[in-house]
């Protein structure tokens, strides 16, 4: 089987995965789901998500696992990214045996957000919330929406401004990847106007 990237339809980006690529960036090996949920709340980019204690450790561990398939996806075929609960690993090296099934039933699971066991809104709630954290966790300052044209903005992703919100989307995930400050070549700053510009495409694109 030929290592071929997988264009999966993925319903929302969970804003998790920049921090856990950054974990993993730092520290490949030797995680486990409760240690990268460790990780990520002494970051202060992972809260109490119910005070049902059984209720938020299954959300907790659904966005890690959401966040987990999304980004072995992302990588994929360039690095493989080990998604078991007590072995996740960031692989440089692809080897044959690696590949992304088209029928996982796990995957298919924790990608559908229904699973989330919340209604479409309180999602969207959630996912701004940890968008803003992050913001302020890689910038320290607040999103701003104005500071630039909604025409440049699409310039800045190489898109028509007819394009829609999931191609916006797509090609934020592939910028993403490219210039995300832990990878080779990356760069922070371009980061930061990319995810700027992101917020911005977005929030006109829902709004137009």
């Amino acid at each position: 089987m030929t290592n071929q990237p997988i264009d999966f339809q993925l319903e929302h980006e969970n804003p998790l995965i920049w921090p856990i690529l950054s974990l993993l960036q730092h520290q490949p090996k030797n995680w486990m789901i409760h240690t990268l949920s460790q990780a990520l709340r002494e970051k202060e980019m992972l809260d109490t998500l119910d005070s049902d204690s059984n209720k938020d450790l299954f959300k907790r561990n659904f966005l890690l696992m959401n966040a987990l398939y999304q980004l072995q996806i992302l990588l994929f075929p360039k690095q493989w990214l080990q998604v078991q609960a007590m072995d996740i690993q960031l692989l440089n090296i692809v080897y044959q045996t690696h590949h992304i099934e088209q029928e996982d039933p796990l995957r298919e699971y924790y990608l559908d957000w229904k699973n989330y066991h919340a209604d479409g809104n309180a999602i969207e709630q959630l996912l701004s919330s940890f968008w803003r954290r992050y913001q302020q966790h890689i910038n320290n300052q607040p999103i701003n929406i104005t500071t630039t044209s909604i025409d440049d903005d699409f310039d800045l992703f190489s898109l028509s401004n007819t394009a829609s919100l999931a191609e916006v989307r797509k090609q934020w995930r592939r910028l993403a990847l490219q210039w995300h400050p832990d990878r080779e070549n990356g760069d922070s700053e371009k980061f930061k106007l990319l995810y700027n510009a992101n917020q911005r495409l977005i929030n006109y694109l829902k709004n137009r």
